[in-house]
């Protein structure tokens, strides 16, 4: 889950929790809770959510008042009225929920700093490399396979395989484990493709090195990919199949 979404992982939780739990039972597991008529099935599950509660939070680092939880899903599961004003929940839930985003920035930014480092002690690198070369905006490129065929424009729909990898190798995206070419207009996609496919003919294949502000810079799609991280490439140009 996105730590984006922070509230709504939060309700999510709770309301899992909520609708999960047969019966009041204490949170350490213990078998001997078992009540009449209650499965093994009902227990094991129950524990997982609580599991899964407790991970998200010690995660996050922060503490959550274990008697005051469970009080909760007994007044709910009861439908008794709740212990505090609604008013007062909803603004606890929105200062828990900033507490998380400014954490969550926080591990971002420092993040982003450091695979910055890293990337830039890559990209130094890699230009020794044999046949690697470099644009003015810092895309560095390698030719692989040099085709004769026309070059898109800015407005074309290409047809591409490409794999993509961070600098650790690690695979996030790859139209050839897929068995079936990508599609999409030249002018929208990542910086960084823009400008390579605009110099590359139909038939060219490429390996790009692409620096974090012609990529997603700090605003990453996900994991494995974050915030400043250097995207490689190899991208093989098939065909223009329209505008």
């Amino acid at each position: 889950m996105k730590k984006q979404m922070v509230f709504a992982s939060v309700a999510f939780f709770f309301a899992a929790a909520v609708a999960a739990y047969a019966q009041e039972s204490l949170p350490d597991g213990n078998s001997q809770n078992k009540q009449a008529g209650e499965s093994d099935v009902v227990l094991h599950y129950s524990y997982a959510i609580g599991m899964d509660i407790g991970n998200n939070f010690r995660s996050n680092n922060i503490p959550l008042h274990l008697e005051s939880l469970l009080a909760g899903l007994r007044h709910s599961l009861k439908g008794a009225k709740p212990q505090y004003d609604k008013e007062v929940l909803a603004a606890a839930l929105q200062q828990l929920q900033q507490q998380m985003q400014t954490k969550a920035r926080a591990r971002q930014r420092s993040a982003g700093m450091n695979n910055k480092k890293e990337g830039e002690e890559f990209l130094a690198k890699n230009l020794q490399q044999e046949g690697v070369k470099v644009t003015k905006t810092g895309l560095q490129y390698k030719v692989l396979k040099a085709g004769d065929g026309a070059v898109p424009g800015p407005t074309d729909v290409v047809s591409c395989h490409y794999r993509g990898t961070l600098i650790n190798g690690t695979e996030f995206d790859s139209s050839y484990a897929r068995k079936m070419p990508a599609e999409f207009p030249v002018n929208r996609v990542i910086a960084g493709w823009t400008e390579a496919l605009q110099m590359m003919h139909v038939g060219d294949k490429w390996q790009l090195f692409i620096p974090a502000n012609l990529a997603y810079g700090n605003r990453p799609p996900g994991p494995p990919i974050q915030a400043g991280s250097v995207l490689v490439f190899e991208l093989d140009l098939l065909g223009i199949v329209g505008k």
